[in-house]
């Protein structure tokens, strides 16, 4: 499913114009992205939890040359599933 599609069953679902899914769900997507960029959670009970979390630097290998390289710490994106949404899933 992707972002328009979304936005169609929201719609039907809350009985409102595709407009007005597509500005809700267009906020909420920036608020979660603007939280998460300021290194706080965002938990929305039995769907999951949206943080920032840090990857350590470490060293790999380049696939063709097979040499080391340093790959540097950075500050990635996560999301991990609520115990409803994990049950619904299965």
């Amino acid at each position: 499913m992707n972002k328009e599609e979304l936005v169609a069953e929201i719609a039907k679902s809350a009985k409102v114009t595709k407009k007005d899914a597509a500005d809700v769900l267009t906020a909420t997507l920036e608020t979660i992205e603007k939280t998460v960029k300021k290194g706080e959670k965002v938990t929305l009970v039995g769907f999951g939890t949206f943080e920032r979390r840090q990857r350590a630097a470490r060293t790999g290998r380049n696939p063709q040359t097979g040499k080391a390289i340093k790959i540097a710490a950075k500050k990635v994106p996560a999301f991990s599933a609520g115990k409803k949404f994990k049950e619904l899933v299965k």
